[in-house]
């Protein structure tokens, strides 16, 4: 079984949540991300998106100054740095979420998109399971 640990980002671009939404777009466009953890002395408070920029502020007319802390996504979904891949897979999969930020004693320590997951074939059917739940349309909408 793999760990998390082993394919895992550990350089994660991070912002604080004082930072503006225009620094963390930038910091998006410039490393091709769509999102970006939202970390605070180490610990992981949230996570911003390209969508959470354009609905929480653009759609709602506020500026490029705005800080992170007021559109960040703050219920957030995390995994632990001892979780096999296929476990984390299935928490991504059950959340339709795409990226798992993986924290250790309440610091963030890495990352695991969806993408990571299909490249280790040891999850590949993992991986395709989550990829198919995470595309399912949202029955809560």
């Amino acid at each position: 079984m793999t760990t998390i640990r082993e394919c895992m980002t550990t350089n994660v671009e991070t912002v604080s949540s004082n930072q503006t939404i225009k620094e963390a777009a930038e910091i998006m466009a410039r490393n091709n991300v769509g999102s970006i953890p939202v970390v605070n002395s180490g610990e992981l408070v949230g996570i911003i998106t390209d969508r959470d920029i354009t609905t929480r502020s653009t759609a709602h007319g506020l500026d490029n100054q705005t800080p992170v802390s007021q559109v960040m996504t703050t219920n957030l979904v995390s995994g632990h740095i001892s979780m096999s891949t296929e476990e984390a897979a299935k928490v991504m999969a059950q959340h339709q979420i795409r990226r798992l930020p993986i924290v250790e004693n309440n610091q963030l320590v890495g990352i695991v998109a969806l993408g990571d997951l299909a490249t280790n074939e040891m999850s590949d059917e993992a991986a395709g399971v989550a990829l198919a739940n995470i595309s399912e349309p949202n029955k809560t909408l």
